[in-house]
């Protein structure tokens, strides 16, 4: 099972948190009117150095060349797209990215309707990420129902999100789906925005990982 930790902005604590073990990437949000928006020299410095975890970059509906600088500056290993972006959008900016840089589509996901938009977006991206739906681009803090993602039958893996907190290890254990790669972990570990609670982390991925042997 893949773990994300995203929204992630101070060196000092990207470090601490790729030194968890469980930990697989950590995500700096391109944002700008996200509470965690990073665009900081030290911070690039700080994701250049990491070699236990690759580092996914989160957009909203940027120019396919702003995604493909910041890739270059920060080192991306991964991009995630968080706004309206179309199929052919995702298919520019392949062109525009190194071959080992991975695509995640994120989708706001409140029913099964919304489910439908998904199909089209396969094979173009490694993977889906399945958040809660709001009126902005996610970051609310609130779960969704997952049990509306038993409806989904496609084929590409997907990451869990959107409002999994330090008390949804029963609710993870609960959870099934043969195309669930992993989860994604932001507001709900956090002392502030973008300041993750390591101890907190480290308990929670501790568990999870047991859970699901």
């Amino acid at each position: 099972m893949l773990i994300k930790v995203c929204g992630m902005r101070e060196p000092g604590n990207i470090e601490q948190v790729a030194a968890i073990s469980g930990v697989d990437l950590v995500g700096l949000i391109f944002y700008e009117h996200s509470p965690r928006y990073v665009d900081s020299a030290d911070t690039a410095l700080s994701v250049a150095s990491l070699t236990t975890v690759k580092v996914v970059g989160v957009f909203v509906n940027a120019a396919p060349e702003v995604v493909a600088a910041k890739c270059m500056d920060y080192r991306l290993d991964y991009i995630q797209l968080h706004g309206i972006e179309t199929p052919e959008y995702l298919i520019s900016l392949r062109e525009q990215l190194s071959d080992w840089v991975k695509i995640i589509k994120a989708f706001p996901i409140q029913n099964a309707e919304d489910l439908k938009r998904v199909s089209g977006y396969e094979g173009l991206c490694d993977y889906f990420l399945f958040d809660t739906k709001t009126s902005g681009y996610g970051g609310s803090g609130e779960a969704f129902d997952w049990g509306i993602l038993q409806q989904y039958k496609g084929f590409t893996e997907f990451l869990l999100s959107g409002g999994i907190a330090p008390d949804s290890l029963e609710a993870l254990s609960r959870f099934q789906h043969k195309l669930c790669a992993g989860v994604d972990l932001n507001s709900r570990f956090e002392t502030a925005p973008g300041i993750k609670n390591i101890p907190l982390l480290k308990d929670f991925i501790q568990q999870l990982k047991q859970n699901k042997r």
